[in-house]
């Protein structure tokens, strides 16, 4: 079997599709991306073209080693997700090509569902508290907020912020809390718009509230910092999803200040490397749980990693699951959007083939012929500061 063609569709809202063709039919879908920057990642997957075409799928570790050691400069999120889109093509090839689920060439499956988990937004204490009530009747059994309680840039997240900043943070998700009860569990992401000082008070003063997880609560560059903020909160931490190779993972998971790693399937260098990290984290008592704010290929990607991999603890996911209609964005893009099988609060094994998952091609063909242009907001905080997104 040989390697025919690549093709890229722009699918809104803001996802890069890549279907590998061959020469017996079977075809592979990945999802290659750097969000708000889908043109780059169409320029960086075709510069492979000439070493694909004509190649056997089948040698996935072959071709993972070639693209990473072929890169003089290599890691970072280009490339890295460059290796990603293509590595899960070439699992979902071959999976079609044996005949089973990826997770069971990656040794079956430790788990028979998978428990995910769903965003809650809102611009105020009560909007959030709304939200969260409605992913509790939808069935989810873990929810996560972060951009309507932590990112308002007419606020601001500054080096050292007011005290009136930290209550309003408190009083919100409080009020999550109070809608919620403890009946289901909850996560915060600081999406690394805080800095040390101020992650070290909002740490403490939101232990109150048992959360599941803070997730990045510092910006990667600065991970040095998880040492102190640990000093004030019980919270597993969590990070990882700007972190693109096991070796950007090495100095995280031996210092011993992380609980959770949360590395991208379309980031950090595929399934193969995503695999790789979940197992050297395993060797350091650490959790992993896929970072995947993007479409039902990468989500589907997640599933199979996640089923085979003892450590893997929830997944993260933008497609809303719990709707699998063709009415819904996130999912309309396969022929079946109830493929994932969401029931209260999990997903359940997919027994297709490869990934599991059918695209809609015909769908897909259409949407693309008017590529996005998404991009990710610019803010800035009271002063005028350019802040984190």
């Amino acid at each position: 079997m040989k390697i025919t063609d690549m093709k890229l569709y722009h699918v809104p809202p803001r996802y890069l599709y890549l279907k590998i063709e061959t020469d017996e039919g079977v075809c592979g879908w990945g999802e290659p991306l750097v969000e708000g920057r889908a043109g780059t990642l169409e320029g960086a997957v075709n510069e492979w073209r000439g070493y694909f075409i004509g190649k056997n799928p089948l040698l996935i570790e072959e071709h993972w080693q070639t693209m990473y050691r072929g890169a003089f400069y290599r890691g970072g999120p280009v490339l890295m997700s460059t290796i990603a889109g293509i590595d899960q093509a070439l699992w979902d090839i071959k999976g079609k090509f044996h005949n089973m689920p990826v997770y069971e060439m990656l040794g079956g499956p430790v788990k028979n569902r998978v428990k995910v988990y769903r965003g809650i937004g809102g611009s105020n204490a009560e909007r959030l508290a709304n939200d969260a009530v409605l992913a509790k009747k939808q069935g989810y059994k873990l929810i996560k907020t972060g951009a309507g309680a932590l990112y308002d840039a007419d606020i601001g997240n500054h080096y050292i912020d007011s005290v009136s900043r930290v209550n309003l943070i408190v009083e919100r998700i409080g009020a999550i809390r109070d809608a919620i009860g403890f009946e289901i569990d909850l996560g915060v992401d600081f999406h690394g718009q805080l800095h040390k000082p101020m992650a070290k008070v909002l740490a403490r003063e939101l232990d109150q509230f048992k959360l599941s997880f803070i997730e990045e609560p510092v910006l990667p560059e600065n991970n040095e910092a998880l040492r102190e903020v640990a000093k004030y909160t019980s919270c597993p931490i969590a990070t990882g999803e700007r972190m693109y190779s096991r070796w950007d993972f090495k100095k995280l998971l031996s210092d011993g200040y992380v609980d959770i790693v949360q590395p991208d399937l379309s980031h950090a260098g595929g399934i193969s490397e995503c695999r790789r990290i979940g197992a050297m984290a395993e060797a350091y008592d650490v959790a992993i749980a896929p970072h995947c704010p993007l479409g039902a290929i990468a989500l589907a990607s997640c599933v199979q990693m996640d089923a085979a991999t003892p450590n893997a603890v929830f997944q993260e996911q933008i497609v809303w699951v719990h709707d699998g209609s063709k009415e819904n964005p996130g999912l309309a893009p396969l022929k079946d959007p109830g493929v994932f099988g969401f029931k209260d609060g999990y997903l359940g094994l997919p027994k297709a083939p490869g990934l599991g998952i059918e695209i809609d091609e015909a769908l897909v063909e259409e949407v693309s012929k008017t590529p996005h242009n998404w991009k990710n907001p610019m803010l800035r905080t009271y002063d005028g500061s350019p802040i984190e997104w």
